[in-house]
C-alpha cells in the first residue's frame, strides 16, 4: 500500500477543511467529540473564574490597605481614602469585563449540561430545540450573554457596593469626629479643591453607584439560581 506523500496535503480541500462535518451526522462520532469540548470549556471557564476571583482579592487588599493608611495619624489627608475609590472604580471596570467574558463561557457549559447530559441522564425533549446551531453559532461567532449594566449592576450588589459604602462612611468619619476642631469644608478638600465641591462629587458618585446597584430592570440573564423563570439561553 502507497503510503501518502504529505507534501500533496492540501488543508484547504473541501474534505479537509471540513473534517469535522462527518461528526455532525455520525452520532459516535458526535458523542465522542463533545465530551472533550466539554472539558476544554470547562478549563477555561475554571480559568476565567480565577481571574475574576484575582480582581476581587485585589480590591479588597485596597481598601484594606487604604484603610489602615488613612488612619494612621492625623496628619494623614482624608482624600486617600477618595483615591481608595477610584482605585475600587478601576478594580470594577476590569471585574465586569472579565465577569461577561466568565458567564459566556458559563452559559455554552451550561447548554451543554441541560440539552445534552440532562437528556442523557433523564430522556426527554431537550428545552432548545436548536441548541447545537445556537453552540455552532457561538463558536463561530461568540457573544457577550449579560449587558454591561446588568453585569455592572451584578458585580457591584454582591461585592464593590459594600466597599464604597466602607470607604464612604469610612471618609464621613474622617472629615468630621475624627478631625475635632476642623471645620468639614477644610478636611474634606483636597489642593485645588473646595470641600463643598468634593462632597458634592462624592455625594453624586454615591448616588450614581447607587442606581446602579438596585435600579430594578428585567433581567436579560437566564435567572437560574436567582428565584426567577428561566428563559432563553442567549440573547
Amino acid at each position: 500500500m502507497t503510503e501518502p506523500n504529505p507534501d500533496d496535503f492540501d488543508s484547504t480541500a473541501p474534505d479537509e477543511r471540513n473534517v469535522a462535518t462527518v461528526a455532525a451526522t455520525d452520532r459516535e462520532e458526535f458523542l465522542s467529540l463533545l465530551p472533550h469540548y466539554y472539558r476544554g470549556e470547562m478549563s477555561q471557564s475554571g480559568n476565567l473564574l480565577s481571574r475574576l476571583d484575582l480582581t476581587t482579592d485585589w480590591a479588597i487588599v485596597a481598601v484594606t490597605a487604604v484603610l489602615a493608611l488613612a488612619f494612621q495619624g492625623s496628619d494623614v489627608s482624608a482624600y486617600l481614602l477618595l483615591i481608595g475609590i477610584v482605585g475600587v472604580s478601576l478594580f470594577l471596570l476590569f471585574d465586569v469585563r472579565r465577569y461577561r467574558a466568565y458567564d459566556a463561557s458559563r452559559a455554552r457549559i451550561r447548554l451543554l449540561e441541560e440539552n445534552l447530559f440532562a437528556n442523557a441522564l433523564e430522556p426527554s425533549d431537550a428545552p432548545l430545540e436548536a441548541w447545537r446551531a445556537e453552540l455552532g453559532e457561538d463558536l463561530r461567532t461568540p457573544t457577550f450573554k449579560v449587558s454591561y449594566w446588568e453585569a455592572a449592576s451584578r458585580r457591584l450588589r454582591r461585592i464593590y457596593y459594600p466597599l464604597y459604602l466602607l470607604l464612604g462612611v469610612a471618609w464621613l468619619f474622617r472629615i468630621t469626629l475624627y478631625a475635632p476642631g476642623e471645620p468639614w469644608t477644610k478636611t474634606a478638600s483636597v489642593p485645588g479643591v473646595s470641600g463643598t465641591a468634593v462632597v458634592a462629587v462624592v455625594a453624586v458618585f454615591f448616588l450614581a453607584a447607587t442606581v446602579v446597584t438596585v435600579w430594578p430592570r428585567g433581567r436579560e440573564a437566564k435567572g437560574e439560581f436567582h428565584g426567577e423563570k428561566s428563559g432563553h439561553w442567549k440573547e
